[in-house]
C-alpha cells in the first residue's frame, strides 16, 4: 500500500519565558510529519527556525508538496537528495526511520545498527536575564549536575551574568551558549570571564559570518559550533576555528546525516555535543540516539516547556531516559 503524509503545525507554550541573544519567546511553533502505510505509522517532528530563514507555514508547504513523490516510492535514502538539509528533511527523515522500525518490528537503534540507547545526563538551560535573575535561576537548578547558560546581551553585563550564575549554582559544571552575540572587542574578556567561572564549553560566540576570528586568538576554553555548524559540508570551514561541533536534527536535516555527521565529526578530532531546538519530545527522541557517547548532551527542550506530548520522554532530574516505541523508534 502506497505510504501517505500528513503535515500539521502545533503549538507548544513555555514554562513562563526564554530568552537568548535574539529574543524571548514564550511558546515553541513545530511541524509534526506522520507517515502511514495502512498499518505502521511513522512520526517526526521539527522546529522550524528564523535564523535559517525558516517559517513553521513554509516548512509544511514544503513538506506537503513531496506527499505525491513518497506516494509514487520516494524512500528515506532518495530524500537525502531530494531536500536539503534544514527542519523539513529532519520531520521527514526521522518519520520515515520511525515508519521502517514499526514495519521490522525492530528500534531504529538496530536498524541503524546501534547499540540500544542508554539513559543521559542533559544540560539544563538558563535563559538569559539579568545577573541577579540569573542567580535566582542558578540557585534553583543548583543541584543539577550540568547548566548550560545563555550570554550574548547587548551590553556589557556577560561577565557579572556568568560569575552570578557561578555563585548561585557552585558545584554545577556549566557551558555557556552565546548565540553569536558577542563581538571580536569583547570575545577576549568574556571567554576570561568564562574561564574564571570555571565554564567548560562556551557555544558559537561569534556571528558564523566572523568565526574566522577564533583561529587567530587564544582559546582558554573550548569553543563549540553550533550556528556555524550544519550538515557534513559545513565541517571543513570549522577545523582550526572550532574545538567541538554542536550537532541538531533540525540543521542537519534529519538522524541519518545527523549520524554521519557525528560520526566525521568525531573523525576530525572535535568534541561532539547533541543539542536541540525548543521542542517536544518527540523532535528530541531521534537525537538521543545521536547523544550516545557524546561529551555534552543538550536535550532539555521539553522541561522547559509547560506540558508535553502522550509518552513523552522520562526525565528524572537531569537524567534522560530513551524513547519508549510509543513515542518514536
Amino acid at each position: 500500500m502506497p505510504v501517505t503524509l500528513e503535515a500539521r503545525i502545533e503549538r507548544w507554550p513555555i514554562a513562563g519565558s526564554f530568552a537568548i541573544a535574539r529574543g524571548a519567546v514564550t511558546e515553541v511553533v513545530t511541524v509534526v510529519v506522520e507517515l502511514t502505510d495502512g498499518r505502521n505509522r511513522g512520526r517526526g517532528e521539527c522546529r522550524p527556525y528564523s535564523r535559517y530563514g525558516e517559517t513553521a507555514d513554509g516548512v509544511k508547504i514544503e513538506i506537503e508538496g513531496l506527499g505525491p513523490e513518497i506516494a509514487a516510492g520516494l524512500d528515506r535514502a532518495a530524500l537525502q537528495a531530494r531536500l536539503p538539509a534544514g527542519a523539513a528533511r529532519n520531520a521527514l527523515d526521522c518519520a520515515f526511520w520511525d515508519l521502517e522500525a514499526k514495519r521490522a518490528g525492530a528500534t531504529v537503534a538496530a536498524l541503524a545498527g546501534l547499540p540500544e540507547p542508554a539513559p543521559l545526563i542533559t544540560a539544563y538551560t538558563l535563559s538569559l536575564g539579568t545577573p541577579e535573575s540569573m542567580r535566582a535561576a542558578a540557585e534553583t537548578a543548583a543541584a543539577r549536575p550540568l547548566l548550560k547558560v545563555k550570554l550574548g546581551g547587548a551590553d556589557d553585563l556577560d561577565p557579572a551574568r556568568i560569575a552570578a550564575v557561578r555563585a548561585g549554582a557552585p558545584n554545577a559544571e556549566l557551558i555557556v551558549d552565546a548565540n553569536e552575540g558577542w563581538t571580536g572587542a569583547a570575545l577576549s574578556r568574556n571567554l576570561a570571564a568564562c574561564a574564571e567561572a570555571r565554564v567548560t564549553l562556551v557555544e558559537q560566540p561569534l556571528p558564523a559570518a566572523d568565526d574566522a576570528l577564533l583561529a587567530n586568538i587564544e582559546r582558554p576554553i573550548p569553543v563549540c559550533a553550533d550556528e556555524s555548524a550544519h550538515d557534513r559540508a559545513s565541517l571543513a570551514h570549522l577545523i582550526g576555528r572550532y574545538d567541538a561541533i554542536n550537532v541538531k536534527l533540525d540543521k542537519t536535516g534529519g538522524l541519518t546525516e545527523a549520524l554521519a555527521l557525528a560520526s566525521d565529526a568525531r573523525d576530525a578530532g572535535l568534541t561532539l555535543m547533541v543539542g536541540c531546538m525548543l521542542a517536544s519530545s518527540l523532535a528530541m527522541a531521534p537525537a538521543v540516539l545521536v547523544a550516545q557517547g557524546a561529551a555534552v548532551v543538550d536535550l532539555d527542550g521539553p522541561l522547559l516547556l509547560a506540558r508535553d506530548r502522550e509518552h513523552g520522554l522520562i526525565y528524572e532530574g537531569s537524567l534522560l531516559r530513551p524513547p519508549s516505541p510509543a513515542l518514536w523508534g
